[in-house]
């Protein structure tokens, strides 16, 4: 499979095996991929980053300043890549990237990252099959990293055993898999998504919301465009970015301007998604100047807001809707509730009692509900969820 117009940044560490990254790189690009190599300091003893320039055809990044001062910005960079492969990985970083460690470049980009990460260590065989090494794979793995193991054969020490780099080619092959759920299958399909919390203001400078990151709606965007859909992404206030040509990002922050909003292009879109958490109250009246404390109590009264999802149900003709279900109890009896109540194709639940899962966590853990069918899935990163989500969407609008 190509892997043209795929961002790769590659993450060399200072292992004998270093240089085979010259091949590995030469072959990135012929592959049509766009490379930026990011080394550690000790990984310049053992290859030049001149030789990887010239093969990648970018600047070689070794540190946050280049020798004129400039400050490179490992947090661009980290929201560049669609998949960061460190290779080798050595014993050292390995264990920097288990424990948080950030002391080089290379660990900033690391842990500013949102993209897959594919780790391939090597070392000599002594210490691959010491029990750190093997408790920190592990630990990477469940991370939702993509371990690709060490070979067995001839070692830079003269011994034979475990620990050598994995083959270029199958360094290649791994790469080349990953990115082959990112076949076009969406091509032509407009997707609306919601995400993150709407706020409702109580003055000025107070307001009524939720822990919503926004990260669940914007993972299923990313996904969706990769897979050649045309999104509007609709969010509430979120830290959370996007950089995709496919993507166009509205923001807003209250439930009436989310639903102003999504009315706007819900006519004519095929497939809507809305995991965005809308407040369902407001208040009745909202202060103009900040309120002062005065007195022991204060009573706020709530208005109900509209219902964005309810009015989608009853304003839908070709659409396929998809719900989310957030709930703390009764959750499979709530979730098959909304799904009829609101007229949805297909409901998404998570339970805020299964741990990993809900606001604010890079994992979740959902099930799916359909008038006919019920799927649930293991606690993933949010990425592997909302490709989880697509690929049953992919199904279901094909039998539709």
């Amino acid at each position: 499979m190509s892997l043209q117009g795929k961002k790769i940044i590659l993450g060399i560490t200072g292992g004998i095996a270093a240089y085979k990254m010259n091949y590995l790189v030469r072959d990135l690009i012929k592959n049509g991929a766009e490379v930026k190599v990011i080394m550690t300091r000790s990984a310049e003893d053992f290859v030049s980053p001149l030789t990887l320039s010239t093969l990648s055809r970018n600047e070689v990044f070794t540190d946050f300043y280049d020798e004129n001062k400039n400050w490179k910005n490992h947090v661009e960079l980290a929201l560049w890549a669609d998949m960061i492969l460190i290779a080798p990985c050595t014993a050292n970083t390995l264990a920097k990237i288990t424990s948080g460690i950030c002391d080089n470049f290379l660990m900033a980009v690391y842990m500013s990252a949102k993209c897959p990460v594919i780790v391939a260590p090597a070392m000599d065989l002594d210490m691959y099959a010491h029990p750190t090494v093997t408790r920190n794979l592990q630990i990477a793995e469940s991370f939702g990293h993509q371990i690709i193991p060490a070979e067995f054969g001839e070692l830079a020490s003269g011994l034979i055993g475990q620990g050598r780099l994995a083959e270029t080619e199958t360094i290649l092959k791994v790469l080349q898999d990953q990115f082959s759920d990112d076949v076009l299958s969406f091509a032509g399909k407009k997707f609306l998504i919601t995400a993150g919390p709407t706020y409702e203001n109580i003055d000025p400078v107070r307001f009524i919301g939720n822990h919503s990151s926004g990260k669940m709606g914007f993972e299923i965007a990313k996904k969706a465009a990769k897979k050649g859909a045309e999104v509007i992404l609709i969010s509430g206030p979120s830290s959370e970015k996007v950089d995709d040509k496919n993507i166009t990002l509205h923001k807003v922050t209250s439930a009436q301007e989310m639903f102003d909003e999504v009315f706007k292009y819900y006519e004519n879109v095929d497939i809507a998604i809305m995991s965005a958490a809308v407040a369902d109250y407001t208040p009745k009246v909202k202060a103009t100047e900040k309120i002062k404390k005065s007195e022991n109590e204060l009573t706020i009264e709530l208005v109900k807001n509209k219902d964005i999802l309810k009015t989608m149900g009853e304003q839908k003709s070709h659409q396929f809707l998809v719900g989310f279900a957030l709930e703390t109890q009764n959750e499979e009896e709530n979730a098959k509730g909304k799904l009829i109540k609101k007229n949805l194709d297909m409901i998404i639940l998570n339970s805020l009692r299964d741990e990993g899962a809900g606001f604010a966590n890079s994992t979740n853990k959902i099930k799916i509900f359909t008038p006919t069918e019920e799927h649930s899935f293991d606690l993933k990163s949010k990425e592997e969820v909302a490709n989880d989500i697509l690929n049953f969407i992919e199904q279901k609008i094909v039998t539709k």
